[in-house]
């Protein structure tokens, strides 16, 4: 995925250099998901179940960019970086709605 402007100071310096490393250890491949486990989608093909264009991109399993320990990443298709993150976007979407409105002055509404 595409560091964000917010998030760019995480990362290592060389963060191109291990990305390319980890991609090239896995063959250019998709190396599966917890929620597609035997995805294989390789790199600027078509992806095998959407159609688009597969661009590999490298995950930190514990959402925190400072660990890039091996252990930690994988290289992913778009399909399954987008679906193991979702959670964490949802919770970083909530956080940054929240941060609005009390800057707008406004009270959140807060659902148990």
């Amino acid at each position: 995925m595409p560091i964000r402007a917010d998030n760019i100071g995480r990362y290592p310096a060389n963060w191109d250099e291990l990305s390319h490393q980890v991609k090239c250890s896995a063959q250019w491949e998709c190396e599966g998901s917890p929620m597609y486990p035997a995805c294989r989608a390789r790199h600027g093909e078509p992806h095998p179940v959407t159609g688009s264009l597969v661009i590999l991109t490298v995950a930190h399993l514990d959402h925190n960019p400072e660990n890039c320990h091996r252990s930690n990443l994988r290289a992913w298709c778009q399909r399954c970086h987008l679906t193991y993150d979702a959670i964490e976007h949802a919770k970083n979407a909530a956080g940054t709605h929240a941060r609005r409105l009390r800057a707008a002055g406004q009270l959140e509404l807060v659902i148990p």
